[in-house]
């Protein structure tokens, strides 16, 4: 059989067969043979819907991310702030008034108490604020959250506010 010939007949053959599906000609010592060969590879469309459901999920994920990273910073201030509560305490147990500022509480300077996303944690009175800054999300740069006691039969009760400024999702339930 001529080359030509079983060329247009491996074209024809293959494109009456499904997609996923070719057939090979092949002549081995005077007897054709027919070879299955299955499709390799992706087309465009797949590759194509691929792309698209990871720009769906990128979508969805990254504002969900930058959610969490934002709540991980202020938790960072509440746990440095958590040692100025402890040292208020003690100062009121002690003389029954709220310490003026840091150094009556027997903390250091404000600038001083830092972390990777706190710039300060300051206690003045029954107050005490804590600044976010040194790489903190810009959603939260330069804003304060504020811890303030108050006084119940004998025990302190710590309230939390942001005063408004950081959203409600952002916080921790006892800040909202």
């Amino acid at each position: 059989m001529p080359r030509q010939l079983r060329d247009l007949i491996g074209r024809i053959v293959a494109a009456s067969l499904p997609d996923c599906q070719v057939m090979q000609l092949t002549q081995h010592r005077g007897i054709m043979t027919k070879t299955k060969l299955f499709q390799q590879g992706f087309t465009l469309i797949e590759l194509m819907i691929v792309v698209a459901i990871i720009g769906i999920l990128a979508a969805v994920a990254i504002p969900m991310y930058m959610d969490y990273s934002v709540r991980s910073q202020i938790a960072e201030g509440l746990n440095l702030a958590a040692g100025a509560k402890v040292s208020v305490a003690e100062y009121f147990q002690e003389h029954g008034e709220y310490p003026a500022d840091n150094g009556e509480a027997g903390l250091d300077d404000p600038d001083t108490i830092q972390g990777s996303y706190v710039e300060s944690v300051t206690v003045a009175a029954e107050v005490i604020t804590v600044t976010f800054g040194n790489g903190a999300n810009q959603r939260i740069d330069g804003e304060t959250i504020t811890i303030t006691a108050a006084e119940q039969d004998g025990s302190l009760n710590w309230t939390c506010a942001s005063g408004g400024v950081i959203p409600d999702k952002n916080l921790p339930v006892a800040c909202r």
